[in-house]
């Protein structure tokens, strides 16, 4: 059995830090879960292309604000405590936080190694490929 605290997770190399979002990765593919599980706090205000074609997500919003479109066809979703959506087709997408920190927990398949960030076109690599980098 796997039992951990996000909070054992600030500070370490499982916490990913950018300009638009924090990411606790507390389940990672080391895990042999088959898939990650993180928390991951959006930022106010900002606006993060995301487009995984290597992996699909579902999303669990517990609490702030914010909003997601999807590319393709320009739809917009209000994101805030108690919607879930699914990037059940690798969905490219903008991700945009609203006026409170949006608070949204997140699982991965595959599962992320743990250091993942989007590269200039909002992919995150393959386990394989993020093991090597």
């Amino acid at each position: 059995m796997i039992v951990r605290n996000v909070r054992d997770v600030i500070g370490t190399d499982q916490e990913i830090v950018t300009d638009n979002w924090t990411s606790r990765r507390v389940l990672l593919a080391a895990d042999g879960m088959g898939f990650s599980f993180h928390e991951t706090v959006i930022f106010p205000g900002t606006e993060t292309h995301i487009h995984y074609r290597n992996h699909l997500e579902a999303v669990w919003c517990i609490e702030g604000d914010g909003e997601i479109e999807t590319i393709a066809d320009g739809r917009r979703y209000a994101l805030g405590p108690g919607v879930v959506y699914a990037l059940d087709r690798h969905d490219e997408h903008w991700l945009r936080g609203g006026e409170r920190p949006l608070r949204v927990i997140c699982v991965f398949n595959p599962p992320l190694t743990g250091r993942e960030v989007h590269d200039a076109s909002g992919v995150y690599p393959l386990a394989a490929d993020a093991a090597g980098a």
